[in-house]
């Protein structure tokens, strides 16, 4: 099915360029001067490359159909990141590139979606909201409250993320896994 630029949703798939593109981002622009168009960032599944692309409105592209599936992380064995199919229990092997920046979110036994587009495996979403223990930060000092600066804190998962002072080790905390990971609250 064709799709022009004024039906573009994030997170929609597109063919371009003889390649499978996930709209990032998009905005339609219209100049004082001179003809709209749609500004976009596309995240090419391949290669995991984010490029920059002005569109005109009237450009067609082809719709990929993106699915999801559930299935629950099991492990990884330093090679490879081992998930199962929750309704067929089947196993499946996914390379850690393939799996890109969610691995810093993956605990054991918990449920991701993994996409496909057109029957391949295209990636792992993790859930939006993790919880994660701290092992790792500097200690908070007499004084610190719960506004003002933040500092780096490691989690079970080896993801750096930035905290209010106040966290401490051992505490475990609700982090929003978009746009690489912002503290929530304390559990």
């Amino acid at each position: 099915m064709a799709i022009s630029t004024p039906q573009f949703k994030t997170g929609m798939c597109i063919m371009h360029e003889g390649k499978r593109k996930i709209i990032m981002d998009y905005q339609h622009v219209k100049p004082g001067k001179g003809p709209a168009f749609v500004r976009t960032k596309l995240k090419e599944l391949e290669s995991g490359r984010i490029v920059e692309y002005t569109f005109r409105p009237q450009d067609k592209f082809d719709d990929v159909r993106v699915e999801k599936k559930r299935m629950q992380y099991l492990y990884n064995d330093g090679t490879a990141y081992h998930f199962m199919d929750t309704d067929t229990y089947e196993q499946v092997e996914l390379d850690p590139g393939f799996i890109g920046d969610a691995k810093q979110w993956l605990l054991e036994n918990m449920e991701v979606e993994v996409l496909t587009a057109d029957g391949d495996r295209i990636g792992v979403e993790p859930p939006m909201f993790v919880e994660l223990t701290v092992t790792e930060t500097e200690p908070g000092f007499k004084g610190d409250t719960v506004q003002g600066g933040t500092k780096a804190a490691t989690l079970e998962t080896g993801a750096v993320i930035q905290v209010p002072l106040f966290v401490n080790i051992g505490e475990k905390l609700q982090i929003d896994t978009r746009e690489g990971g912002r503290y929530i609250k304390r559990v």
